[in-house]
């Protein structure tokens, strides 16, 4: 058995997987987000370690003779740390993904002409979304923040990084290669941490963990870290957008899966690194086996998340309502939502955009606003497949969801009918978590076939190509305006 990590934003999950890609037992824990300031957004890192430590313990009381083989590890990318090595207590916030805080320091490099040898180094264009800048002003808050990184005082590092920590009492401070190449610090080229974007970004190499392929032995559980035996194996980590393309069996190009949570992420494997010309980031989308796997990514800020604003804002129960009350209208009434309300990721990357709704009338409804909500989850994952098929000169027939937002059957329609595409969709939710597992299981010699997800929902373009056109436009129209 693996037991599978899948430490995210809003839910912590711990599932204990067979080979035959069973979940035998799951547990899950809901997270709580702190946005001190407008645009920040940030965890307590003790809250997040004591989150996965708790969740453990509840599947090892609850399947004391399980016999766990390995742990594996899936983290929401992009949030960052710092913390004390000698002590282990984190002396930062989480800082997360979501967060806007560092974008002056961001427009601040661009005014300076950074911008393009950081995009060519790192693959990454220079957005808040990234946590080179957001580890400087944390080390620019932290009393001889930067003198004690150079003396080996400080850690930092994503919640990968952090967990293992934690499971190993502080034996290892390491972190793989999907999450080293979302931090903006690492050379996709040199495949290591770069000196000239640590120069760059004023950040200390020295408290950067060891970066290891995402199949790798990374550690034992060290003695009373966790109710799991002393030894237990921690076999892989990955960042979880990675490891939901890893479970969907994508494992070459042409292939393309959104996961869409509270942000959504495409990507898609490259045969070697793809430098984009069209808004979208060149990462890594593993390393195992001895060999890395290049991808291209594209990143929306706020996805399936816009679901959950609008309910509020509706006042509706939950966001089943607000697809039950988007049915009963057969339109939005040209009614278009943009949810920048973290501003825009990719393909515009627009950190000072923000969200609207345009095209109302006296005869608009708050169905509409609710149809247009969903309409807007779709027609964003749109722009950034749009921008794939540019890039890579190829169109991709169809694409793998998975994600919260993605069991929502009528996004899932919305979805192929505003790209045109067939969606195809797993009945398995925990796709980032049986994507660590399967790395794991592999790792370890084991037959894990059974781990990849299989479509068993298939979503057909039902719209006329006027129509769509004509609400593309709309979008467009609407998106200038934000």
């Amino acid at each position: 058995m693996i037991l599978a990590i899948d430490q995210g934003t809003t839910n912590t999950k711990a599932l204990l997987v067979a080979p035959d890609g069973r979940v035998v037992l799951s547990r899950s824990r809901a997270m709580r987000v702190a946005y001190p300031r407008p645009g920040w957004a940030e965890q307590s890192a003790s809250d997040i370690w004591e989150a996965v430590a708790a969740l453990i313990a509840e599947v090892v009381a609850a399947a004391p003779d399980a016999g766990i083989d390995a742990v594996a590890i899936s983290n929401q990318r992009e949030t960052v740390v710092i913390w004390d090595a000698e002590t282990g207590r984190a002396v930062t916030p989480a800082v997360l993904w979501q967060c806007g805080r560092s974008a002056d320091r961001c427009a601040a490099l661009r005014a300076n002409g950074a911008g393009e040898e950081i995009l060519a180094r790192s693959g990454l264009g220079l957005d808040p979304l990234f946590p080179a800048a957001k580890l400087a002003l944390l080390l620019d808050d932290l009393p001889d923040g930067r003198a004690r990184a150079e003396r080996g005082e400080l850690r930092a590092g994503t919640i990968d990084s952090w967990l293992l920590w934690n499971l190993t009492a502080g034996g290892v401070h390491a972190t793989d290669y999907s999450n080293a190449s979302r931090t903006q610090l690492f050379n996709l080229d040199m495949l290591g941490w770069d000196a000239e974007l640590a120069r760059i970004f004023d950040v200390p190499l020295a408290m950067l963990p060891e970066v290891r392929a995402s199949d790798s032995r990374f550690g034992d559980v060290a003695p009373g870290a966790t109710a799991l035996p002393a030894g237990t194996p921690i076999h892989a980590m990955l960042g979880d957008s990675h490891a939901a393309l890893f479970a969907h069996g994508i494992d070459a190009p042409g292939g393309v899966k959104a996961t869409i949570g509270t942000g959504s992420s495409l990507m898609t494997p490259t045969a070697t690194r793809v430098r984009s010309t069209h808004g979208l980031s060149s990462t890594i989308a593993w390393s195992r086996g001895g060999a890395v796997q290049h991808a291209l990514e594209g990143n929306i800020s706020v996805s399936g998340h816009a679901a959950a604003f609008a309910t509020v804002l509706l006042g509706l129960a939950d966001e089943a309502a607000l697809t039950v009350l988007a049915e009963t209208v057969s339109d939005s009434g040209g009614v278009t939502f943009v949810p920048a309300l973290a501003g825009l990721g990719a393909p515009h990357w627009r950190a000072e955009a923000r969200g609207m709704l345009h095209g109302m009338t006296l005869g608009t409804r708050p169905a509409h606003v609710a149809r247009a909500t969903l309409e807007a989850i779709a027609v964003q994952i749109g722009d950034v497949l749009a921008a794939m098929d540019a890039d890579l000169g190829a169109h991709a027939a169809s694409v793998s969801i998975d994600g919260g937002a993605a069991k929502n059957a009528v996004l899932g329609q919305f979805l192929a009918d505003l790209t045109g595409r067939t969606v195809q969709r797993p009945q398995a939710a925990e796709a980032s978590a049986l994507g660590a597992a399967r790395m794991a299981a592999e790792a370890l010699g084991m037959d894990a076939a059974g781990m990849r997800l299989a479509p068993q929902d298939r979503f057909v373009p039902a719209m006329a190509d006027a129509e769509r056109k004509a609400m593309l436009a709309r979008w467009r129209a609407a998106v200038e305006r934000a």
